[in-house]
């Protein structure tokens, strides 16, 4: 019977056709043949894999493609190579003489749109003959949870001492104090040719090569 609340319903257009509910019974409600088929799925990859792999004939996920079965990157032993040119975590440089080659002057600092960078910079000893001529970071640290690798800071640094060439990416940790980089963390990092030197030469004073350009001496 037909009220305001619920109205009667109109007639269906002649131009449709009704389709008939379909049962479900207790097989389709339980999803038991869809579980059992998934499961067998899973298992017939997982046997092809094991076997592949146990005749050392298993697909390099890395360096081959994706053919037949599902191979997956057993991470951490297989990576996937980085490009050379791939932004990295943080390192700074040194020189031969292993001595930062940092002078401290912030263009990283200033450059970097994320602010995760912090400088303290300090002046040498007396006598050391690159007292007011150069500085050095006392502090130097970089927030690796607010870096957006950019690579502004490595473009800005006129001193090449900053570099993103590690091939390295953050790893996870569970506190955040674990993502603040120090300066001896800094320094500690290797590049991917293995040293704490930069690939770019650098020509410093007092070697041959060096142009003479010094706070007392400049260009004549």
């Amino acid at each position: 019977m037909a009220t305001a609340t619920f109205p009667k319903k109109p007639p269906a257009p002649s131009n449709t056709t009704t389709v008939e509910h379909a049962p479900r019974g207790l097989e389709v409600r339980g999803y038991l043949p869809e579980i059992f088929r998934g499961v067998g799925v899973s298992m017939k990859h997982f046997f092809e894999n094991t076997r592949e792999m146990v005749r050392g004939r298993r697909p390099d996920p890395v360096l081959e493609r994706f053919d037949d079965g599902i191979t997956t990157i057993s991470y951490p032993e297989q990576k996937r190579p980085y490009p050379e040119r791939f932004r990295g975590i943080h390192r700074l440089t040194t020189r031969e003489d292993a001595s930062m080659r940092c002078v401290a002057c912030l263009c990283c600092s200033t450059a970097c749109p994320a602010q995760c960078i912090y400088i303290e910079a300090g002046e040498y000893p007396p006598g050391d003959e690159r007292r007011g001529y150069e500085r050095f970071p006392v502090k130097f640290v970089v927030d690796e949870l607010r870096c957006i690798f950019c690579g502004y800071c490595v473009e800005a640094c006129p001193c090449d001492a900053i570099r993103m060439d590690t091939g390295l990416h953050p790893v996870p940790y569970d506190s955040r104090d674990q993502f603040i980089y120090e300066r001896d963390l800094l320094l500690s990092i290797k590049g991917r040719d293995g040293t704490f030197e930069t690939r770019n030469p650098r020509h410093e004073p007092g070697e041959p090569t060096h142009p003479g350009v010094t706070r007392e001496h400049a260009h004549e």
